[in-house]
């Protein structure tokens, strides 16, 4: 649901571990959320930079995956039917003349909640962009940094340049629904996994895409309309003809709108107190390795207790006049009902 005005009660900015679990402490108290995240899926670091990266201090997990944890997390909050928007920016932060947080993202999906928490561990990912003069100008019409709906690209002709998991990924994906893909790479060895790259090299040997060794020059066409991308390869200069490009290059981190929020800011650091995980400013929290304290640890094991208690002061400006009483699990039959175990 995109471009309509949404109300829930809690709106996470990010959706890595500690904002998943942000979606837990919430749900247990009876709150709603809604996620945004500039990633086309949840996990945040854990998924996208190291997915099967082990990591040993997550409690009674001797070892989990980043992936693994991920979709643990996700299991964990499926009964409280959190809402995602992902492959979105929170780009501008207002007030509703009732007094609510208005969001708004850079797709215009616009949502109202009381309490806003930010979770986007050092800011939000953003593209690395390949050095191609004038690429600004084609961005968004015909150059693209993530695949957000894969009917857009019907048809086209597709150039991917990238040798990471996400560009062989959408090689295979859009390559069923494009009248043609070319993936570019600079060397004929990747990132990716193993059984990607194997079903590329297939499909290039089938002929049903094409896989160019070489390096990217520029762009061709009447921006922002792609005509074609110059590259040089084994067989010297050439033009590849292109209505799209896709350039998968990784990503980098930067504070982005969040900077824009009128929040407090130390050493791109967010100070909150110790008690609500509250910022300087009344209703906006922050968890994670965004935010600071004394005494401050960047682990998530610290991000899921600021979570619980974040959500105790949350439940506060959501339900004002409602009386908290704190209850457990395992004895707890509104908790059970709201697991959906009871």
């Amino acid at each position: 649901m995109r471009g309509t005005n949404q109300r829930t009660d809690a709106i996470i900015i990010g959706a890595g571990p500690c904002g998943l679990f942000a979606v837990f402490e919430l749900g247990l108290l009876g709150l709603s959320a809604h996620l945004i995240d500039i990633l086309d899926k949840p996990g945040g670091q854990c998924a996208e930079l190291y997915p099967e990266k082990p990591i040993y201090d997550i409690p009674a997990w001797p070892v989990i995956s980043g992936q693994e944890l991920t979709d643990r997390l996700m299991e964990q909050i499926k009964p409280f039917e959190p809402v995602f928007h992902l492959g979105e920016m929170a780009e501008s932060l207002g007030k509703t003349p009732d007094g609510m947080w208005q969001m708004t993202t850079d797709a215009g999906t616009v949502i109202q909640a009381p309490v806003v928490v930010i979770a986007a561990g050092g800011g939000s990912f953003v593209p690395k962009k390949p050095m191609l003069a004038e690429i600004d100008a084609y961005e968004g019409e015909s150059v693209f940094y993530a695949v957000r709906r894969i009917e857009s690209f019907r048809g086209k002709r597709i150039i991917i340049a990238g040798g990471g998991d996400s560009a062989l990924d959408w090689t295979l994906n859009l390559q069923p629904v494009a009248e043609r893909v070319t993936l570019v790479h600079h060397r004929d060895g990747f990132r990716a996994a193993p059984h990607s790259v194997a079903r590329m090299k297939e499909l290039a040997g089938a002929g049903a895409i094409d896989f160019v060794i070489g390096k990217l020059n520029g762009l061709v066409g009447d921006a922002p309309n792609l005509s074609g991308v110059a590259v040089t390869d084994s067989a010297g200069d050439r033009v590849l003809a292109a209505d799209r490009f896709l350039a998968f290059f990784g990503l980098t981190m930067k504070l982005g709108p969040i900077a824009e929020f009128g929040l407090n800011f130390s050493e791109n650091l967010i100070p909150v107190d110790t008690e609500k995980f509250e910022t300087s400013v009344p209703g906006i929290f922050a968890i994670g390795d965004i935010n600071n304290y004394p005494g401050k640890l960047k682990l998530i094991l610290s991000g899921f207790h600021e979570a619980a208690l974040m959500a105790q002061a949350a439940f506060q400006r959501c339900r004002p006049g409602e009386r908290l009483r704190f209850q457990y699990t395992t004895s707890s039959t509104q908790l059970q009902q709201r697991l959906k175990v009871a």
